[in-house]
């Protein structure tokens, strides 16, 4: 049973300074830090007062949920402005604090995250529509800062964990959104593993039994295999102690999901990974080497996304080994790449590709519909191609060279009649693989067909080929 009292909110507090003084205490100077934590506190005893007597529908004192989002945030690398924000997000919304209250407490950045973590309130509009206004709003803000979309993913984790005592009808409408928006807006920033918290959490939800059965399994395997794990965890050790070479290691196993749970049938291998931390990348491939010393590779299955990034967004070298009766995946990594693996575009040295998601966000806002979650989702798996001058474009994964003409420029798309991958002659139609580099070939005029819509997947290209299309129509 979960205790809310003063000593349980003092404890969230002390460890969310522990952390910002983690994080930030050799970047800033002392009085810098002072500050800082002063306004933390200041903050606090703001929410606090503030949320006085309200109570969630779990009961719990309301100051519980700000104090949990903030933690995550600080967890996950969030600057000060953040920090505050989070302590306030609900104020503005479920109190009489207003935004210029806020702004005239702490400032004009504080103020700008808070009203982006504010709903759209209106008197005539219907739910839906407050919904997707709610949306494009925080997404606008997004664009320009990227923080306001962490602090709602944090946000959103805590609420499906505390989500009971909502009917089941509207806990199943939540995890329904947060899997269709929330989970392709994490992958995309690159924080694999809070897009796989979110995921699981929403699963949960919508699929209560298999998820029971799901985690009685793991159970069963967790029992069935500790004293075997040990062993294996120890030789291990034993070999990189000898050896000189520190290391980290964690089990994991794989959180419910559909496609888990299905997984579940093929027993520990496709349940259990070993997490390996080393110092840096080239301890990476020294224990690579040490692994397989110990217990054979299976062979083909090594991966190697240390340099080059996954499509799903993480940096780590992967393998699968025969250790005795069974095969254990690994997944080696540095403790930098293993923060960037984790918070994505929080973790400090995460290369952001800015541009990228600016566009794709306003591309699906230019859409048809007001929220396009289809191409959200098509476009938080990713490929990396190459022009003909040999610079990288990140595309969707199942993009076409159609995609690929568009997204140099709107005039390539329109104009282009067929492309050349790998120096092979294709139609538009073609999909485009990682690694590929692409030449569009055009024609004088543009030779834009309906079917075109069918090739294209990127939220730019079909909304380019649309406008056209119309403006034809209304042409003739």
């Amino acid at each position: 049973m979960v205790v809310f009292d003063n000593r349980t909110e003092q404890r969230l507090m002390t460890d969310i300074m522990e952390l910002l003084v983690t994080h930030y205490g050799a970047e800033l100077s002392e009085d810098e830090l002072d500050y800082e934590i002063d306004r933390v506190e200041q903050a606090l005893n703001h929410a606090r007062s503030s949320h006085q007597g309200q109570l969630r529908k779990s009961g719990e004192p309301y100051i519980f949920h700000p104090l949990r989002v903030t933690h995550l945030a600080a967890r996950h690398w969030m600057d000060f402005p953040s920090i505050i924000a989070a302590l306030l997000h609900d104020v503005v919304e479920d109190t009489p604090v207003t935004l210029e209250d806020v702004r005239e407490k702490y400032g004009d950045e504080v103020a700008h995250l808070v009203d982006g973590l504010t709903k759209v309130t209106s008197e005539i509009m219907s739910r839906d529509d407050l919904k997707k206004e709610t949306y494009k709003k925080t997404l606008l803000v997004a664009i320009d800062d990227i923080r306001v979309l962490c602090l709602k993913f944090w946000d959103r984790i805590d609420n499906l964990l505390t989500i009971d005592a909502l009917p089941l009808h509207k806990q199943k409408l939540i995890a329904e959104e947060t899997r269709m928006v929330y989970v392709p807006l994490a992958q995309h920033l690159g924080m694999g593993y809070v897009a796989t918290q979110l995921e699981s959490l929403s699963y949960s939800l919508l699929y209560p039994r298999r998820a029971e059965v799901y985690r009685q399994a793991i159970a069963t395997q967790k029992n069935l295999h500790a004293d075997f794990l040990r062993k294996v965890r120890a030789r291990i050790i034993n070999t990189c102690e000898q050896q000189k070479l520190e290391v980290l290691l964690k089990n994991r196993w794989r959180p419910f999901s559909i496609v888990s749970a299905r997984a579940r049938q093929r027993g520990f291998a496709s349940l259990y990974t070993l997490e390996v931390q080393v110092s840096r990348t080239m301890d990476a491939y020294l224990f690579l080497g040490i692994l397989h010393g110990l217990f054979p590779p299976i062979p083909g299955k090594l991966r190697d996304h240390l340099n080059l990034t996954s499509q799903f967004g993480y940096q780590a070298l992967k393998t699968t080994v025969q250790a005795g009766e069974l095969r254990v995946r690994v997944e080696i990594t540095t403790r930098k790449l293993h923060r960037l693996n984790e918070s994505g575009v929080l973790a400090p040295g995460f290369k952001f590709r800015h541009e990228n998601f600016r566009d794709l966000i306003k591309s699906l806002m230019e859409g048809e519909s007001a929220f396009d979650t289809d191409s959200l989702r098509l476009a938080s798996a990713t490929i990396q191609v190459y022009t003909p001058q040999g610079d990288i474009q990140i595309l969707p994964e199942g993009s076409s060279i159609l995609d690929f003409a568009f997204e140099i420029h709107d005039s390539l798309g329109l104009h282009a009649r067929r492309g050349v991958i790998n120096g092979r002659t294709r139609q538009l139609k073609t999909r485009l693989l990682d690694g590929d580099q692409i030449v569009v070939e055009t024609s004088e005029k543009p030779e834009v067909l309906p079917k075109w819509l069918e090739w294209a997947v990127t939220p730019r290209a079909r909304n380019s080929i649309r406008r056209y299309l119309r403006n034809k129509i209304r042409a003739t």
